[in-house]
């Protein structure tokens, strides 16, 4: 390995849709760096494409941030990690059992059902838009409320509730301080609590996902109370936080490539492989975290037992190596072996809901606002600092 100084990670984004000018050295020295967390602890940084999808696959490297060695990137994560978390916080064979719960309701079919849905909620969202009139701040006219009314009808949650869970999400990523964060978890546990109690009394349940655990298998013990909680505030906050996050920064992007949105509006069948090279290139959730439980031989080096690990999306996918030009928005490249979903067992579940939203999202954004542009000087328009999910926090608009 080079001895270089180790680059602190995580780092604010000089861009929001490049990676922090600070990891150009880690781009240089793919594919595995040192990098230290916010409490000085040393970590693997894994920054190869290649690398990168290896250890994805490898069990050898552990998701269970209950455990003490498990790396914490923020003083936020390390307030919440020893709670219980579904899905992205368990290892097989536990994650195996939890996901086949899951996968019913996340496949390509179910996605492709659910698109007249999701059309007629982006369709609702725009008249209201057009019919205020410019300007608009399109996170929380748009952008937010899309992956919001999606998740909440998917879950069986009432969308009435959705300034309390997506206020607590926010606190729950960006916090600003541990106490935010423990505060926000306490409360979505008291509401979901609330609800499980509610869906409980039905005679009838509905047909969401969190009416199938609480009638099934909570009644047939397969599930306690704890893990439902754990699985419907993972699915609530992953559902529509990254997706809102994708469509206000893939708008902000594509606004600040006029070349490559006017060839997408020209021919609107490059849209999937559009989004799936603004999902590579924007690498919204940049620093997945897992812990090495036995010694494992990468990169020229041994990362030893009890290290953590941290895998940069955002240079992983700028793998020259992989994407020529990679800094370069290409909507003929190759781009679907990206790992802005992650690779491996803990994939994103929702990886085809999240896909057919930001279709059908962007698409229809443009098509009945062709002349939408910034309302503001790109670079005085805030976004998301490095240490949480990457977007952007306001948005104006005007057409």
């Amino acid at each position: 390995m080079p001895e270089t100084e180790p680059v602190a990670f995580p780092q604010d984004r000089s861009c929001p849709y490049h990676p922090p000018t600070a990891y150009e050295p880690l781009r240089a020295d793919r594919p595995l760096s040192r990098v230290t967390l916010y409490d000085g602890r040393p970590a693997w940084l894994v920054t190869g494409h290649a690398l990168a999808r290896d250890l994805l696959a490898d069990q050898r490297l552990s998701t269970d941030r209950t455990h003490p060695e498990f790396p914490a990137p923020t003083e936020r994560f390390a307030a919440v990690k020893r709670r219980r978390l579904a899905l992205l916080g368990v290892d097989d064979p536990k994650h195996r059992v939890q996901r086949r719960m899951m996968v019913p309701s996340f496949t390509l079919r179910r996605a492709v059902e659910l698109r007249p849905q999701i059309q007629r909620i982006v369709d609702g969202l725009l008249d209201a838009m057009i019919a205020q009139g410019p300007p608009a701040e399109l996170v929380s006219a748009f952008a937010l409320p899309v992956p919001s009314m999606v998740i909440c009808a998917l879950l069986g949650v009432p969308y009435a509730d959705h300034e309390f869970f997506e206020g607590r999400s926010r606190r729950l990523l960006r916090g600003p301080r541990a106490a935010d964060v423990e505060e926000a978890r306490r409360q979505l546990d008291a509401y979901f609590e609330d609800l499980i109690d509610r869906k409980q009394k039905e005679a009838e349940p509905g047909d969401g996902v969190l009416d199938e655990l609480v009638h099934r298998q909570l009644r047939e013990g397969e599930l306690d109370r704890e893990d439902v909680i754990a699985f419907a505030t993972i699915l609530l906050v992953a559902g529509h936080e990254t997706t809102a996050n994708m469509i206000s920064l893939g708008t902000f992007t594509l606004l600040q490539h006029p070349e490559q949105l006017a060839e997408l509006r020209g021919d609107p069948r490059l849209l999937p492989s559009a989004v799936e090279e603004l999902m590579r290139m924007l690498s919204i959730a940049d620093g997945l975290l897992r812990r090495a439980t036995e010694d494992i031989e990468a990169g020229g080096t041994t990362i030893r037992a009890g290290d953590g690990v941290v895998f940069s999306t955002s240079v992983i996918n700028r793998d020259e190596d992989v994407y020529p030009a990679p800094d370069t928005l290409d909507w003929h490249r190759p781009a679907r072996h990206h790992v802005a979903f992650g690779f491996g067992i803990h994939q994103c579940l929702g990886q085809n809901l999240a896909r057919a939203e930001l279709e059908i999202a962007l698409h229809s954004l443009f098509d009945r606002l062709p002349a939408l542009r910034l309302a503001a000087p790109a670079d005085e328009i805030p976004f998301k600092p490095g240490d949480t999910i990457q977007g952007m926090l306001e948005l104006p608009v005007t057409w």
